[in-house]
């Protein structure tokens, strides 16, 4: 099952994708979604009634993060060999773990804010891992899978300049607001298949930069997730990115091409989705529209 949501930026309802690629509202088979996830067993029951009534098509709808308020995102760093090596980094002997604030979690088209007056915005397409059941102190990969609820694209911006130039943690140039796009669907286990098979783009204003495979990734999902796990307890609702592969910016030779304002960033993750994202730089434009791309 592939799940959403849609509506004006804090008013999102719950949404399913029927058989026939439409969508459908969840109203109360979902409930209240905050940071953990709706009863799958009771969307599936709704489908079956077929007593679920549609919402507008994908061109009229904004839609937000499938998860808009994870209890914690998790990021990994350096988990692609190829990405290391642009980054000039030694391949981890085991996961690199930061976290960004939940307050950078967007939709998949709405404004990307830089920082103001920022040179060094790069981009980073990542597969997003969201939690469907506690998991805390596993050591087997295979069942620390079992607790996946679904599968997002997400995207990783990261503020170079403030990430290793200015002090303090990589979070700190990972958690600015909109540096998290998520969506646009939260796709089922059952419907992505392995995790390890997915094909990760990005591009800018048209021109490619990042094309990868997760199964390049140096540590699998279910590694990753039991490795966390035994950092810190996962639950329902939080969101792990699982790193990215070569092709961001600080990897390219000067003039290394960062992300200026109004550049348009594409992400395509296959069964996962599509994002398209305008680049805001609030000291060019200071009352930038946030509603986002929908193009």
């Amino acid at each position: 099952m592939r799940f959403a949501r849609v509506g004006a930026a804090g008013a999102e309802r719950p949404v399913v994708v029927s058989a026939d690629g439409g969508l459908l509202d969840l109203g109360a088979a979902w409930g209240d979604v905050d940071g953990a996830l709706g009863d799958l067993a009771a969307v599936g029951s709704a489908l079956e009634g077929g007593h679920l009534p549609s919402v507008g098509g994908d061109d009229e709808l904004r839609f937000g993060s499938p998860i808009p308020r994870p209890g914690k995102v998790v990021g990994i760093g350096l988990n692609y060999a190829d990405h290391a090596a642009e980054a000039g980094a030694a391949l981890p002997t085991e996961p690199v773990v930061f976290l960004k604030a939940t307050t950078s979690v967007c939709g998949p088209t709405d404004d990307i804010r830089m920082l103001p007056g920022s040179s060094s915005t790069d981009y980073e397409v990542e597969l997003g891992v969201v939690l469907g059941a506690t998991l805390r102190d596993e050591a087997d990969p295979a069942r620390a899978l079992e607790a996946v609820a679904g599968y997002v694209l997400a995207h990783d911006v990261s503020d170079r300049a403030m990430q290793l130039e200015r002090g303090g943690t990589w979070t700190k140039g990972k958690s600015a607001d909109t540096f998290c796009p998520v969506g646009p669907w939260l796709v089922t286990p059952d419907e992505v298949g392995d995790p390890a098979a997915l094909r990760l783009r990005l591009s800018v204003n048209g021109e490619p930069r990042q094309d990868g495979t997760t199964g390049d990734m140096v540590f699998g999902v279910g590694e990753l997730l039991a490795y966390v796990s035994r950092l810190m307890t996962l639950e329902p609702g939080d969101l792990v990115i699982t790193g990215t592969p070569a092709g961001v910016a600080m990897g390219q030779v000067e003039p290394r091409p960062y992300l200026r304002h109004g550049d348009v960033v594409e992400l395509d993750g296959g069964v996962l989705g599509r994002q398209r994202s305008r680049v805001v730089d609030p000291s060019a434009n200071p009352t930038p529209d946030h509603a986002g791309v929908t193009g």
